[in-house]
């Protein structure tokens, strides 16, 4: 229509916008997590609740580092984010933001504390599962299944941690703090004592902080997707770091491989160590080339990043391997020659400052609107009983603590089922399971089970009607 140029740069600002917008409703969706307690237990009005959590959102991206991001990156297989046809990457991009946008809006709506984090890997494992019917997604087909089991047991398990968790502190509460005032429903328009109070606050800038550096990190992963898919020749590889550095990884890691007995090896181990040598001399060659400017050449970088992700993948799973013989200071050896922060994958983990910043602004002002259905849910509809301090603050804390620990390990949880499931907990510590709800319990659990294959049909659906319209 415009011209080849302008209509790749009309999409692209269509693809960052959606990813933008993503980022916006999951904050206006998931505010409630960390401002309902304070809210129902009038430690804040809700005009200052929601901007001090959209602050400490915002906050928490810019510290929260990319582990979870690159996580979100990695699900996706190498040729899927390495397509050459730039309208693939577009329809790619478009079908999973889409996709996770309809059906946050849609929960949201209704009111249903549904989890942004299975949305957003749903689609992404839609998108994957489309690609892969098209015969062209290599040898572990359209999505890095062993990322995705990870990333599934972390989603999976968060809420049977986080109800365990909050039944288990609502116990030690009770056992170990004498004052009763803890465990009463506040009086209406009456803030709580001046202890209590600190502690909710406290509570809510952690679970607002720490929502921040784990979904906020999906928002990063999914601006990288977006840059990497389309204008590999800027953003395929950190472009920062002296390119030369890489000569010194390739050589350790090859030296090491080039010395692994192939006696006893299996077929699939023989072949990922023929293929490993392989790819690290086609690497070496390319990077003896002449740099421009002291980088690689632009149209180069593309393949330069296929092959350190396909490096690292098989020297990985050679590392793992019973039958290579590999000393510990191999792998050692091995393993810092590959990570983030001096490795290879120093050159291909990584997100620009201004993305982090782009994210961290539409999460934190998504945070500040929209806010109220699910904060009624969360607050009035999971427990019979009006939320008391000790509940709110087990709830809120459980949540805070795992999300952390989560972000350490670049786990993505979901905040909406950490602190609905806590708050279910903590309802279930004070009076047994019939303290729950049984409607709302049953409406989120069916949004549960309905997030991923729903999110994974709809962007299924769309990636394929993308590819079909652009080509």
């Amino acid at each position: 229509m415009f011209g080849l140029e302008t209509d790749i740069f009309i999409l692209l600002a269509l693809c960052l916008f959606a990813a933008c917008a993503f980022e916006f409703v999951n904050g206006f969706h998931d505010t409630a997590n960390a401002v309902a307690t304070v809210i129902y237990t009038n430690s804040l009005k809700p005009n200052i609740a929601v901007v001090w959590s959209g602050i400490c959102n915002f906050v928490g991206v810019l510290l929260g580092g990319i582990g979870v991001a690159m996580g979100i990156v990695n699900l996706l297989p190498v040729e899927l984010l390495v397509d050459q046809n730039v309208y693939h990457s577009i329809a790619m991009v478009l079908a999973l933001l889409f996709s996770a946008i309809i059906w946050n809006l849609g929960t949201w709506y209704f009111g249903l504390p549904s989890s942004s984090s299975h949305t957003l890997i749903g689609s992404i494992l839609g998108v994957g599962l489309a690609f892969s019917t098209m015969g062209a997604a290599g040898e572990r087909g359209g999505v890095n299944w062993e990322e995705a089991e990870k990333i599934g047991k972390a989603l999976l398990l968060s809420p049977l941690i986080g109800f365990s968790l909050a039944i288990i502190l609502m116990y030690l509460l009770r056992k170990l703090v004498g004052n009763k005032d803890l465990f009463k429903e506040p009086k209406k328009n009456t803030p709580p004592p001046t202890w209590i109070r600190s502690i909710l606050i406290l509570t809510c800038t952690g679970v607002s902080f720490f929502h921040g550096s784990n979904d906020g990190q999906k928002g990063v992963g999914l601006i990288m997707l977006i840059l990497i898919g389309i204008t590999p020749a800027y953003f395929a590889l950190n472009n920062t770091i002296d390119p030369t550095t890489m000569r010194g990884n390739l050589v350790q890691i090859s030296q090491i491989v080039n010395k692994i007995d192939t006696t006893g090896l299996s077929d699939t181990d023989r072949g990922r160590l023929v293929r490993t040598k392989t790819e690290i001399a086609d690497l070496q060659q390319v990077i003896s080339l002449p740099l421009v400017d002291g980088k690689f050449k632009a149209d180069e970088r593309l393949q330069i990043r296929r092959d350190l992700l396909l490096i690292n993948n098989n020297v990985k799973k050679l590392i793992e391997s019973e039958d290579v013989d590999l000393s510990a200071t191999d792998i050692a050896t091995l393993t810092t020659n590959l990570n983030e922060k001096v490795g290879l994958r120093r050159f291909t983990d990584y997100a620009p400052l201004w993305v982090i910043l782009m994210i961290a602004l539409s999460l934190g002002l998504g945070t500040m609107v929209g806010w109220k259905r699910i904060v009624v849910t969360i607050g009035e509809k999971i427990g019979k009983q009006h939320l008391t301090y000790a509940q709110g603050a087990s709830a809120e804390l459980v949540a805070a603590t795992t999300i952390a620990l989560a972000t350490l390990y670049k786990a993505p949880v979901s905040t909406t089922h950490m602190l609905s499931s806590g708050i279910a907990g903590s309802m279930v510590a004070s009076k047994g399971i019939k303290n729950l709800q049984g409607g709302t319990v049953r409406n989120i659990a069916l949004a549960w089970l309905m997030t991923l294959p729903v999110s994974i049909t709809l962007s299924f659906t769309l990636y394929l009607l993308f590819r079909w319209i652009f080509d």
